[in-house]
């Protein structure tokens, strides 16, 4: 055993003995009291701890009030400043955690209990919530080096959807089917993202196939001008078209523009649907997967 530990021991010790000696007196001042002492005293005891408990709860509705007042007077503050709705969300997160934490500890106090063992608890909790400490780290390296901003569409720890808020541990994103998903900080920090919302511009490509013996000029020129109509893509860098290979069951004509971001989504469903009928037209045909079987007679 180390000294560290036997002075520990003593300590508690000490600490029980001088626990245990209080009791005693406190019981043998009780011994010496009459019936109505006691009775009195336990009266001035309730009275007290029903003050104690009814001030708890005014400070308490006052607490709430006055830190919805000064939510409401940063969210001003911030708005009026144009601060980035990241960093907003954000702060005020971290605002409201912090004003929460002050008035528990207030309450606590008022309640007559002794505010240093919680002060103790929350440090503990804090060491065994270190992946939330992590989390913390992460939200703050977000807000510095902005990786994404709300708003923007990302891809990160395996889920895709769209920033909502950043908040002090976690980052809220919507799916695009409208799920509401939170994402940890610190996986985000340190993993990989991908923001579709960084560039103004993404690439489209799409694989068409036509069937063998269809005409690929008269293919390739049906895609092009249909292309060239959809004001959508960019005139720069040009549209490419291109046979990419020659499949089993089809001839793949790869396709290849640029446009928006915002317009990535519509331009390609649309161009899909204007092929499809397009080629129908131009009897240019769009093959599925087939075998061709042949039968030899042996005599």
């Amino acid at each position: 055993m180390t000294l560290s530990s036997l002075w520990m021991s003593a300590q508690t010790i000490v600490a029980d003995s001088t626990h245990k000696e209080k009791i005693a007196e406190k019981l043998t001042a009780l011994s010496h009291m009459s019936g109505e002492e006691v009775i009195s005293m336990i009266i001035r005891g309730a009275l007290d701890i029903s003050a104690r408990i009814l001030i708890a709860l005014v400070i308490l509705a006052i607490g709430r009030w006055i830190i919805r007042y000064l939510k409401n007077i940063l969210r001003k503050m911030l708005t009026k400043r144009e601060v980035d709705a990241s960093l907003k969300s954000f702060l005020m997160s971290l605002v409201s955690i912090s004003l929460t934490l002050f008035l528990i500890i207030t309450i606590i106090s008022i309640l007559g209990i002794d505010t240093t063992s919680f002060v103790a608890i929350f440090a503990s909790i804090g060491m065994a919530l270190s992946g939330t400490l992590q989390n913390f780290a992460g939200g703050v390296m977000i807000l510095i080096f902005k990786p994404f901003h709300v708003g923007d569409f990302i891809e990160a720890q395996g889920q895709t959807g769209t920033v909502k808020e950043i908040q002090l541990f976690n980052t809220i994103i919507n799916t695009p089917d409208n799920k509401t998903i939170m994402i940890p900080n610190g996986g985000i920090s340190t993993g990989i993202i991908n923001n579709y919302s960084k560039e103004n511009r993404r690439r489209v490509e799409w694989t068409f196939g036509i069937g063998y013996g269809d005409d690929y000029d008269k293919a390739k020129a049906t895609i092009a001008e249909l292309l060239e109509q959809d004001d959508r893509i960019l005139p720069e860098p040009a549209h490419f078209i291109a046979l990419s290979s020659l499949g089993d069951s089809s001839v793949n004509i790869v396709v290849r523009v640029w446009t928006s971001t915002d317009n990535f989504w519509s331009v390609f469903f649309d161009m899909n649907e204007k092929v499809y009928k397009t080629f129908a037209e131009e009897n240019l045909n769009i093959p599925f997967p087939q075998m061709d079987v042949h039968l030899y007679n042996e005599k």
